[in-house]
């Protein structure tokens, strides 16, 4: 079936409405503290936050809702494509060294205390535990905890799956996971994240056989890691709306002036705002980004969703009020691309299953409007 076949059908009524992957192994990580402006503080990224967001999902009946179908071997190639061999050994072992250090490790997470910055090398596997942590690390926010890396691989088989339904004629479909993955890089984890669940999902839908494929991250923070996997190719675009970096994490990239290297120039479109900028600002930037991304000509979108730009959010700074995230998702529909969403970010736990909901349901309502 041709893309533009499928849109046509989609518009239609033809193709039914958006599948939602559930990781169910996302409890499996629940970090005790993470460091935040100088001291250890309980989690903000919790297992509630997909919780939430579930029973918003069945409560409003937006589609259906199934597991995700874990392909080992599938799996494993996409993610070797997307981050390196020896970071997904580490994150795959890391816990069982972490508590061979001192069984007493087990009631206790693991934090990055030392980091190679600027002058020291990389190129190196140390075999201290402690130096690993920090060669795969950018901050102290991220707890490595027991079930890190089942409920991480578990969100990577959300996106295969997502994508695949995509790939397979669905107009929409859902990756509802934890931890989030836009913050983590080819060979590093920070910012609540290890690995790239849109990355993922963007490269599956490129051997699915799609020729071009464009991420439009929309979380209050600048999706570093997803830029800096794709900064240098020119087959993903990569558009951010975000909080402006000179004050606001992650801080070292997502700038505007970031716009790619080698093939991928041109192909990186950042839109930093100031903090306390509401919907009607933050909508014209929108606007701007999916109109660099229409003439991209992609096959298809990938959507990290992040609902931190509500206003009442912990560790936020945006304006937007819960009926806002209904417009996002009408005007993400109305670019006409069959889009995989992927959750990202949202600290404001009485809220987020609202917010995420009404993005999903404004996409399905959008794809009437067209």
């Amino acid at each position: 079936m041709s893309y533009q076949l499928m849109n046509r059908m989609f518009f239609e009524g033809q193709i039914p409405a958006m599948i939602t992957f559930f990781n169910p192994n996302h409890v499996a990580h629940a970090g005790q503290l993470e460091m935040y402006r100088g001291e250890l503080v309980p989690c903000f990224e919790v297992p509630s936050r997909a919780d939430r967001v579930l029973a918003e999902l069945e409560h409003r009946q937006l589609g259906s809702i199934q597991p995700a179908s874990l392909i080992d071997g599938s799996l494993r190639s996409v993610l070797e494509k997307v981050h390196s061999s020896r970071y997904l050994q580490f994150l795959e072992r890391a816990w069982g060294e972490w508590i061979k250090l001192a069984p007493e490790n087990s009631e206790r997470d693991a934090l990055p205390s030392v980091w190679s910055v600027r002058g020291m090398r990389s190129d190196r596997l140390p075999s201290n535990f402690a130096a690993r942590m920090g060669l795969f690390s950018f901050d102290m926010g991220t707890p490595l905890t027991a079930g890190t890396w089942q409920a991480a691989i578990g969100g990577a088989g959300c996106a295969l799956s997502a994508a695949n339904r995509l790939l397979a004629g669905e107009r929409g479909t859902f990756a509802l996971t934890r931890p989030p993955g836009h913050h983590a890089g080819a060979d590093f984890f920070g910012g609540y994240c290890f690995i790239n669940n849109a990355a993922v999902a963007a490269q599956v839908l490129l051997d699915g056989g799609m020729a071009r494929v464009a991420i439009l991250d929309i979380d209050y923070h600048h999706g570093n890691g997803t830029q800096a996997i794709f900064y240098r190719r020119s087959d993903v675009m990569f558009a951010s709306i975000h909080g402006d970096p000179s004050s606001e994490y992650p801080f070292f990239l997502g700038y505007a002036d970031e716009t790619g290297e080698g093939d991928g120039v041109g192909y990186n479109h950042n839109l930093p705002l100031p903090k306390g900028s509401d919907f009607d600002v933050w909508g014209q930037a929108l606007t701007e980004g999916l109109d660099s991304i229409f003439g991209f000509k992609p096959d298809g979108l990938v959507v990290s969703l992040g609902v931190d730009t509500f206003i009442d959010d912990p560790i936020s700074g945006f304006r937007f009020l819960e009926e806002d995230y209904l417009a996002v998702g009408r005007q993400i529909a109305n670019i006409g691309l069959p889009t995989v969403f992927v959750m990202e970010g949202g600290y404001a736990l009485e809220a987020i299953g609202r917010n995420v909901a009404n993005v999903l349901q404004g996409f399905d309502t959008g794809k009437s409007t067209v």
